[in-house]
C-alpha cells in the first residue's frame, strides 16, 4: 500500500499538579487556544477541548506519525511554559504526571465532543476523581488506586 490511511480518535485527559485549580476561568480560553495551536503544529486535528480549573479534556484526530505519549508530553511541556511565562500566578504552573487516553469510533464523535464541551455543567454533579475513575472502569483499564490519582 503506497499511503497510510487512518481514522483514530483519542480522548485525552490530564490534570494539573496535585489537581489544584490552577487554570482560572478568566484565562481558560487563552490556554485552550494555545493548546489548539500545539496540536495543529504537530499535524494533529483537534476536535474538542475544554480546560477545567484542575484538568483538561481533548478529543484529537490522531495522525499516526506521533504517539499519544509524545503528543501529551509536548502539550504539557509547551502549555506549562506558556502559562508560566504569562505569570498568572505567584508560583509555577505544572501538569500532573500521567494521563488517560481513550479511543472512540467515528460514530461516537458528536457524543464525545458534546461531553467535553459540557464539562462545566458536568462537574457540578461529579468530581474529577469520580469522572476519571469512571473512565478507567468504563474502558476496563487495570489500575492501582494508590497511583491513579496520586
Amino acid at each position: 500500500m503506497a499511503n497510510t490511511y487512518t481514522q483514530i480518535r483519542i480522548h485525552i485527559i490530564f490534570s494539573t499538579k496535585n489537581r489544584n485549580p490552577l487554570i482560572p476561568e478568566a484565562h481558560r480560553e487563552e490556554v485552550e487556544r494555545y493548546m489548539t495551536g500545539i496540536v495543529g503544529a504537530l499535524n494533529q486535528k483537534l476536535l474538542a477541548i475544554y480546560c477545567m480549573p484542575d484538568h483538561a479534556h481533548l478529543l484529537v484526530g490522531l495522525n499516526p506519525d506521533i504517539s499519544v505519549s509524545e503528543l501529551v508530553q509536548k502539550l504539557k511541556a509547551n502549555s506549562s511554559k506558556f502559562i508560566n511565562q504569562k505569570e498568572w500566578m505567584d508560583y509555577g504552573f505544572a501538569w500532573q504526571k500521567g494521563f488517560g487516553a481513550f479511543s472512540y469510533a467515528k460514530s461516537q464523535t458528536k457524543q464525545v465532543v458534546d461531553y467535553i464541551l459540557n464539562q462545566k455543567e458536568h462537574h457540578k454533579k461529579m468530581s474529577f476523581e469520580e469522572e476519571y475513575l469512571g473512565f478507567l472502569e468504563k474502558f476496563d483499564v487495570d489500575y492501582d488506586s494508590k497511583y491513579v490519582l496520586g
